[in-house]
């Protein structure tokens, strides 16, 4: 990692309004930390980028949104803009670093550019899968790209972005050994398989999959008597949350084991899973576990706006960086569960199948888990603030 040319402080904005964008960031500050320790970091985020040694001005990640509850907190994040624009105006920022939430960030890049700030991307917007038309936008208001998936930098590039493939900063805090992560399925029961269950992060993802997913366990339940199931939330609320969601169901009786914040151990626990579509995909892809991806959305507008807009064939992260489909995938799944139960229980009584996929799945991730995706940004941001560099 290279040091800074000379001793004098250098300040870093950070823009992070959601959970896994802030710990990105923490693990960034960290990594730039080693190399300068006189960075001052100053921007939005929540309280473990605080505690990291980033000033806050908005605490944005305890209002964390998903996308069709922004239109109900567009006064906060208006309001966010103008404590921006404020702040580039009043201090001396040498690197603004964006972090994710492109629909928020692409208007504090903005502000930073119209500061005269140079502005680095970390984790690409996905134009490439349905708003290939805003690369322009990016190409005027990001200096340096930091692309978390392989195919990205060539897509970039292509189109004049500066981009870099940084790897995954998901696997940053990580002790991944894939090579002990193969399933074999050697003494695998198809009558008894374990199955993790994994709904997401959000509540509102939550609320919306894991209903469905219960149905889909006891389904499974009948076709596999012996099977037993594990659910993994973040956090001790969100497990609340899913004990309280299954005593409502008609099936309460469906024996669940939960796990708070231990998705990997769970999905290495596990024979097969069933996943909300994002990034939680990739590590159960590390986990070699074979797994069902789920999404749901609202039925009109999928089909009024969403099905024209997404370019992709494939929308779940392993299906995309395959070129086929490796896992099978339902986005949205509008509520038609038996499909997901039959291509479950297809691969749970076949072995050899799931034991191509867990090797395929490794294979995938080999490339975002080779090094650590904080020191390779923080070198580009170090790079970006030396006056020694053009």
């Amino acid at each position: 990692m290279t040091p800074l040319s000379n001793a004098q402080p250098k300040q870093v904005f950070i823009s992070a309004l959601e959970h896994s964008a802030e710990m990105h960031c923490v693990n960034l500050i960290a990594s730039l930390h080693k190399a300068a320790p006189a960075i001052r970091f100053a921007g939005f985020g929540g309280e473990r980028l605080a505690q990291a040694g980033c000033e806050l001005l908005d605490n944005t990640v305890s209002r964390a949104a998903m996308i069709y509850n922004v239109l109900g907190q567009l006064g906060y994040y208006r309001k966010l803009i103008r404590q921006a624009n404020a702040y580039f105006e009043q201090n001396r920022v040498d690197v603004v670093v964006v972090c994710d939430s492109p629909a928020f960030n692409f208007h504090i890049a903005k502000a930073a550019k119209k500061h005269g700030i140079p502005v680095v991307f970390y984790v690409a917007p996905q134009l490439w899968a349905w708003a290939p038309w805003r690369i322009g936008k990016l190409r005027r208001c990001c200096d340096r790209l930091a692309c978390i998936l392989p195919f990205e930098k060539d897509w970039f590039a292509a189109r004049g972005v500066d981009a870099e493939f940084v790897s995954n900063p998901l696997f940053d805090e990580m002790n991944i050994d894939l090579g002990h992560n193969l399933k074999t399925y050697a003494g695998y029961d198809p009558t008894a398989p374990t199955v993790a269950l994994l709904p997401g992060s959000r509540e509102a993802e939550i609320r919306t999959l894991w209903p469905a997913m219960l149905r889909i366990a006891a389904a499974l339940k009948k076709k596999h008597p012996g099977a037993a199931f594990i659910a993994c939330a973040p956090d001790a609320a969100k497990c609340t949350l899913l004990k309280q969601l299954n005593q409502n169901m008609p099936d309460a009786d469906l024996p669940v084991a939960y796990e708070t914040g231990a998705l990997v151990e769970a999905a290495r626990q596990a024979d097969f899973a069933l996943v909300a579509s994002g990034s939680a995909t990739l590590q159960v892809a590390a986990a070699g576990c074979p797994m069902a991806v789920m999404y749901q959305s609202n039925k009109w507008m999928w089909h009024l706006l969403g099905r024209w807009l997404v370019r992709l064939r494939f929308l779940s992260l392993p299906n995309i960086l395959a070129g086929k489909e490796l896992v099978p995938e339902f986005m949205p799944y509008f509520n038609s569960i038996e499909p997901i139960i039959e291509r479950a229980h297809g691969l749970l009584s076949t072995p050899s199948r799931l034991t191509a996929v867990s090797q395929a799945l490794l294979e995938l991730v080999r490339p975002l888990t080779e090094r650590r995706a904080s020191d390779t940004v923080a070198d580009i941001v170090l790079d970006m603030l030396n006056p020694a560099n053009p």
